[in-house]
């Protein structure tokens, strides 16, 4: 049994972790079949258990929510991943698991969007400045040239990455300029109004896996293409989704899975808004711990 730090697991970089996730979903993988995380209750926050089983490897993630961290100046989500034979059920290996959601998550966006981004330097716009705004940002420069990326956060003083107060002047330019829009925030309500964006953006919502939480309007769903990496899991879990259901924005039929679109079998439309929703899936952290060990020798 191996243990994987978290340099081990962010040495694969974006760019494989990409085409790792893109590999899976061409080979076959189908994201419906994925188990549902399991939520355990403790006295101080909770357990996520998230299974998944591939063709070569099983493995699980096991992740804990503690909301009084912070305040103690730690994480308030942090996770081990544990990797197993799929054969013998050995334990193969003991990953890092918050840098694995860290590469991971973004690896899954960019796949999911990728037909659809423009070949010249992009304009980015990412709501937020935490692990998730600056690993979208690194998977984005993996795969295309950026011309610029702008965080648009509550308090630019308190972060060292280009950015601009949110609700701006300055921030809404950013938004009306952007090619790409990356929300990556607790909010549970929506963070602006679509109707400041270009006409064709590339919205990325990462923020949550709460069906009451949201970080995008039901305007800009309703006129979008969206993408989910499953529809089941998306109408039960992804707040942005599943509120512009009930506010009669968006049907269960007019969502696209990640994986048809991955496989080209349903080709994205070349204008108009395009939106990638994730909560996040089991799946993914096992096609990349995967990866990130044959990449070490294992």
């Amino acid at each position: 049994m191996r243990f994987l730090d978290a340099e081990a697991v962010e040495a694969l970089g974006p760019a494989r972790a990409v085409a790792a996730i893109a590999a899976a979903l061409r080979g076959g993988l189908d994201p419906a079949d994925d188990p549902r995380r399991v939520p355990v209750g403790l006295t101080r926050g909770e357990f996520l258990l998230m299974p998944s089983e591939g063709s070569t490897a099983a493995g699980v993630k096991v992740v804990t929510v503690a909301p009084q961290n912070p305040a103690r100046g730690l994480p308030r989500i942090q996770a081990a991943y544990l990797l197993f034979d799929r054969e013998t059920l050995a334990l193969r290996a003991v990953l890092d698991g918050t840098a694995l959601t860290a590469l991971r998550t973004p690896a899954v966006s960019v796949a999911a969007v990728l037909p659809r981004l423009p070949g010249r330097a992009l304009r980015v716009a990412v709501v937020g400045a935490g692990p998730q705004a600056v690993g979208h940002v690194a998977a984005l420069a993996a795969v295309r040239p950026l011309e610029r990326a702008t965080h648009l956060v509550r308090g630019p003083a308190r972060t060292r990455l280009h950015s601009v107060a949110l609700g701006t002047a300055a921030a809404d330019d950013a938004l009306r300029s952007a090619d790409v829009v990356v929300c990556a925030t607790s909010a549970r309500s929506p963070l602006f109004d679509s109707g400041l964006l270009a006409p064709d953006p590339v919205v990325i919502a990462v923020g949550s896996h709460e069906p009451d939480a949201r970080e995008l309007d039901s305007a800009l769903l309703a006129r979008a293409t969206v993408v989910v990496e499953d529809v089941a899991t998306a109408v039960r879990e992804a707040g942005d989704v599943v509120l512009a259901i009930d506010e009669g924005a968006l049907t269960a039929d007019d969502l696209v899975a990640m994986r048809d679109v991955v496989t080209g079998e349903v080709p994205l439309p070349d204008r108009g808004p395009l939106v990638f929703k994730s909560v996040g899936m089991s799946w993914q952290d096992l096609v990349v711990a995967e990866a990130v060990l044959e990449q070490t020798g294992g």
